[in-house]
């Protein structure tokens, strides 16, 4: 369906509309003012194209806005909330050399005051307007998020705009970035999830973006000035990705985000990063010495990218394999019958630039040689022996049964549709997933299995001071190799969940 509408600006917009229904100026008339010189007559607003897509799971309105930001928006009147997502395909892998954390700091600053507002006064508005705004990053994306109720989104949207197109960047937020910036590094050397990270990306992408890291000398280096400049290489209108849902139409929204995104520039110069090329994995288990009771393991090798056709057979396997919590045949041979762990799982990472397959899990110091053994079985009866029709059909239906829970809210609604864009799947999606999970055959799955879990097709990693691993592989010196994670204090939130199922990041 393709509906063409007028952007409205209010009340009097809307009159003025309802007017010009009655009685059309042309557009070459002109006025006279008072003195009798003719004046020219102000230029129509353009018409906006809203291409709708009745899907059975939601129907999502698609349009231009008159600024040039291109929305996806799910009208939902029984809920007075609107929730909103905004995105950029630039992230920190993409910092200036010497830099790191910048973009960080970026979005760090976002909400610590705009305008005449400094942080406790942006805090306290945000307050009153019973609202939240935000903003984060990862490697390849910056991101920002809003909610309100719709019955003061323009106050609050003008909140947002004052954020986007006045941010403040005051040096005291800034140095309180700094102090936790340079205090993770410190506590990041005692994470097992951070070193197995670090030593992950040394061993196989050691020379990619993904794998710099921030250090005291990147984070000292940082200032609100050159904050500010980042902002304009990443946050502009070209490209830029809005996701909304709420009580609101496309005519209402449409002028709230203009005018909030009104003074980012039209275009950046920023150049794309190139593709991961995985080295091919390591022989042997990869130790880093860590005095801990504990062993942590993390396995990693290569995954199909998103738009592959092999993504839809791997992600129904991996749930069979290890992503389906005590469903799983590794938490079933590796925690139930053998006791080795708490928790081990995998997971599909899908990304623009990167695609693996990985998993871990933590054991005993004395149990950690066993611990990699079982993996290493396991895997290998999967691959050699694929899965069960009954394994099949019970991971199709957790998968296809679970899909609605993900969108029980207006901000997951939203969230999701985020994610469908920046994976480019298509605006029919949602309604087509639960379709493509069914499709997946047996013979499908199990050729998956063949081919991607052979247990050497894996490089693994083990933190700790782990026992029974006879051969070891070394790492690379580190002084040839700068070695990195992305965002360590993103892996300290992952300490806690090191025992869980692996969430997949694009819910399939």
């Amino acid at each position: 369906m393709r509906i063409t509408v007028k952007p409205l600006f209010g009340a009097a917009a809307a009159a003025a509309l309802l007017l010009a229904a009655c009685e059309t100026v042309p557009a070459t008339d002109a006025a006279l003012d008072d003195t009798g010189a003719a004046e020219a007559a102000p230029a129509e607003p353009a018409e906006m194209v809203v291409e709708v897509h009745e899907g059975d799971f939601a129907t999502i309105q698609q349009f231009v806005t008159p600024g040039g930001v291109s929305v996806w928006l799910v009208e939902e009147p029984s809920i007075p909330i609107l929730s909103l997502r905004m995105a950029w395909e630039q992230g920190e892998a993409s910092d200036p050399e010497g830099l790191e954390g910048l973009t960080s700091a970026l979005v760090y600053q976002m909400n610590e005051g705009a305008g005449d507002l400094d942080s406790l006064a942006f805090a306290t508005r945000m307050e009153e307007l019973n609202m939240s705004f935000g903003c984060g990053s990862d490697s390849e994306t910056v991101y920002c998020s809003a909610s309100m109720l719709t019955d003061n989104a323009d106050e609050a949207m003008d909140l947002v705009a004052l954020a986007m197109n006045e941010p403040r960047m005051d040096e005291g937020p800034f140095e309180r970035f700094r102090r936790e910036q340079l205090i993770s590094l410190k506590t990041r050397e005692t994470s097992q999830q951070y070193l197995a990270r670090r030593a992950l990306e040394q061993a196989l992408m050691p020379d990619h973006p993904f794998a710099r890291e921030t250090s005291e000398e990147s984070i000292n280096a940082l200032t609100p000035e050159l904050a500010l400049a980042r902002k304009d290489e990443v946050m502009v209108k070209d490209g830029m990705f809005v996701t909304a849902v709420g009580a609101m139409s496309p005519q209402e929204l449409a002028p709230l985000i203009d005018e909030a995104v009104a003074g980012l520039p039209a275009t950046s110069d920023e150049t794309p990063i190139e593709d991961v090329d995985l080295r091919d994995p390591l022989e042997a288990p990869l130790v880093v010495d860590l005095p801990q009771p504990q062993s942590l393991v993390i396995f990693v090798g290569k995954g199909p990218a998103r738009d592959d056709p092999d993504f839809f057979p791997a992600y129904v396997l991996n749930y069979t394999f290890g992503g389906g919590g005590f469903e799983s045949r590794l938490m079933k041979d590796l925690r139930v019958e053998k006791g080795l762990t708490y928790g081990v799982y995998t997971g599909l990472d899908t990304g623009d630039h990167l695609n693996f397959w990985q998993g871990g899990g933590s054991t005993k110091n004395e149990s950690a040689g066993a611990f990699i053994e079982g993996l290493r079985t396991e895997m290998t009866d999967i691959a050699e022996n694929g899965v069960t029709e009954q394994e099949l059909e019970d991971a199709k239906a957790y998968l296809t049964g679970s899909y609605p829970l993900s969108f029980d809210s207006n901000s997951k609604i939203a969230g999701n549709l985020m994610s469908v864009r920046l994976e480019d799947l298509g605006i029919d999606y949602l309604d087509r997933r639960n379709a493509l999970v069914e499709a997946v055959t047996l013979e499908d799955v199990n050729r998956i299995a063949a081919e991607y879990l052979q247990p050497d097709n894996f490089t693994y990693i083990v933190v700790g001071q782990p026992e029974g691993i006879e051969e070891t592989a070394s790492l690379p010196d580190p002084e040839d190799e700068e070695i990195s994670l992305d965002d360590a204090g993103d892996q300290e939130e992952h300490n806690s969940e090191e025992t869980e199922a692996f969430p997949d990041p694009d819910h399939g």
